[in-house]
């Protein structure tokens, strides 16, 4: 199965759109003790989940031990939940291509997102993998996005909205990334380019409401998966972070449940 009908079966089965982010903090934790957390978060959390999302940043800081924890934590994901590797990666020629060796064949990742700034051949060597699939940067969470993503090109469109057409037109394993705390631009995504997968960040830490998300994208299996990563992972501490992480992935997921139950 390709990634995004290996998401829509996930998300269906248990009526969920919640992307669980694993990016450990480096200040809550040592390296050595990364892989048993998020281990125990996975567990937790699992239930809930549509999928899992490890920024690759938060373990590349630690070096060579970091990565060993990233390999124990993708080992600790059960086998039937897809997985994103959150790397922004994109670059030219055979660096791109070493980009997806790197991602797809040695870490073995379903999906990841990519940084479409330098055109269509910065991210074919990621296509070439007809099972796996991208998440192409579009209208991101962080508050500087604005400041180019927002810049009006000469036919009239914004970049983002440049971005959303142009992507979506390289392949059909290509979605997009826009954040949860732009509600409009999000639902200007979705009249774009409808059904088109979404990653959306921004829920939770980062000040985006699930209640906004669904309004302005829907509610969908296999369309949309919305991640939290601080607001999971950190939602308890002490000897019961564990169940705290997993109520609050189920308190996401019924969120996202009720807001489309009134959405009209």
């Amino acid at each position: 199965m390709r990634f995004f009908e290996r998401l829509e079966a996930r998300s269906r089965a248990v009526d969920s759109l919640v992307c669980v982010g694993l990016d450990p903090d480096f200040r809550k934790h040592r390296v050595e003790d990364v892989a048993a957390f998020n281990t125990a978060i996975v567990e937790a959390t699992a239930e809930f989940a549509a999928c899992f999302k490890p920024n690759i940043a938060f373990y590349e800081q630690w070096g060579i031990p970091g990565l060993h924890a990233l390999e124990q934590t993708l080992k600790a994901i059960p086998a039937g939940i897809p997985v994103i590797c959150d790397a922004k990666r994109g670059d030219m020629g055979n660096t791109a291509e070493a980009y997806a060796r790197a991602l797809f064949e040695s870490w073995g990742f379903d999906c990841a997102t990519v940084n479409g700034y330098q055109g269509s051949d910065a991210i074919a060597p990621f296509l070439a993998y007809p099972e796996k699939a991208v998440f192409v940067l579009c209208r991101t969470s962080n508050p500087g996005a604005r400041e180019f993503q927002e810049q009006r090109l000469e036919n009239g469109r914004l970049l983002y909205q440049q971005v959303a057409l142009t992507a979506t037109s390289w392949s059909p394993n290509v979605g997009l990334v826009v954040g949860a705390t732009a509600p409009a631009e999000l639902a200007d995504v979705r009249r774009l380019v409808p059904g088109t997968p979404l990653l959306v960040p921004g829920v939770g830490a980062q000040g985006g409401k699930p209640d906004d998300v669904v309004r302005a994208a829907g509610y969908v299996p296999g369309t949309m998966v919305v991640n939290a990563s601080r607001s999971i992972l950190y939602a308890g501490e002490g000897a019961g972070f564990a169940n705290a992480a997993g109520a609050a992935a189920r308190e996401l997921r019924d969120e996202l449940r009720a807001a489309a139950a009134t959405s009209p």
